[in-house]
């Protein structure tokens, strides 16, 4: 018997062939785990880019430097928000996950590349807001992060490594949500252009209308 349980595992470690969460609980918990620390870190980062003086100006006041900060604060927030929204969507479909594979992982690896980067585009916009290429970059950045994404979630589907009792469920209403997020950044760049101000205000759409639109989109698939 143990001699079998080892061939089986030895089996499942042969390149391309995907292993069982159940069977790899180690493994699969360190993807997890390694995911999760890379969201703290950059959620964490987002607020270095607000940078108060040690000593303040003459003729100043507190207030009049935290007024100054406005920029960074809104982005702070906005990337606060996204980047808590992306991390729910990550851990959702990580949670259906029944089985992975070295592809998913590198996808995975991918994904978080551009999470990192968030922080970086979070202080440029901070600092020129006003500028459209601020705005633009940021945009990318967010638009690549949802495609990415969703380039892993359709990865995940047809390769059959998501539950089955949850893969019809997840499908429905995690592909909407997330072609909607990357849809919303996509469109704001041609805008941020002409206004990066209205660029801007696009963004909020996706916490606003974004679980209703998802569940019309999933309604109409099914």
């Amino acid at each position: 018997m143990a001699e079998g349980a080892n061939d089986d595992r030895a089996r499942a470690v042969q390149p391309g062939r995907p292993r069982n969460r159940d069977e790899w609980g180690i493994e699969f918990s360190r993807i997890v785990a390694f995911s999760d620390g890379v969201f703290a870190i950059a959620i964490t980062l987002l607020v270095l880019q607000i940078d108060m003086p040690q000593h303040l100006p003459p003729g100043t006041t507190l207030l009049d430097e935290l007024l100054n900060q406005d920029g960074d604060f809104i982005a702070y927030g906005i990337s606060f928000a996204v980047l808590g929204k992306l991390w729910l969507a990550h851990h959702r479909f990580f949670a259906a996950v029944e089985r992975f594979d070295g592809v998913l992982m590198g996808l995975n690896l991918l994904y978080l590349a551009w999470i990192v980067l968030v922080p970086f585009t979070s202080e440029v916009l901070g600092d020129y807001g006003d500028d459209s290429t601020a705005v633009i970059l940021y945009a990318i950045s967010l638009a690549a992060v949802s495609i990415t994404f969703q380039v892993e979630i359709e990865y995940a589907y047809r390769n059959g490594l998501v539950r089955p009792q949850l893969s019809a469920l997840e499908r429905r209403y995690a592909g909407p949500a997330n072609f909607l997020v990357a849809a919303v950044f996509v469109l704001s760049i041609p805008v941020a252009l002409v206004s990066p101000l209205v660029a801007v205000l696009m963004w909020p759409i996706i916490f606003f209308t974004g679980r209703p639109v998802a569940d019309r989109i999933a309604r109409r698939r099914s």
